[in-house]
């Protein structure tokens, strides 16, 4: 799924910065920052992750920012936090 978000925002000429959970030094702070952001969006499984912020706000997991990309909420988004210049 990350893959999928990230070649989202690349073919939209995004450079996205992107933090690793599974790739973390510490694989328990990986694993505490993987459940804090699983609450922080409601979700029961790691299968809501990745989790996307744009300028610092939390836009969702991986079927909000699709949702947004097709109702074209997305761009905007990206603009406002400076992410995209069209």
């Amino acid at each position: 799924m990350c893959h999928a978000i990230k070649r989202l925002f690349c073919g939209m000429g995004v450079n996205p910065t992107v933090y690793e959970l599974d790739q973390a030094g510490d694989p328990i702070a990986g694993k505490e920052m993987e459940l804090a952001l699983m609450r922080l969006i409601g979700a029961s499984s790691a299968a809501a992750l990745p989790v996307v912020f744009v300028g610092g706000k939390l836009v969702g997991a991986m079927d909000r920012v699709m949702a947004s990309h097709i109702n074209g909420t997305l761009v905007p988004l990206l603009k406002d936090a400076g992410a995209l210049w069209l």
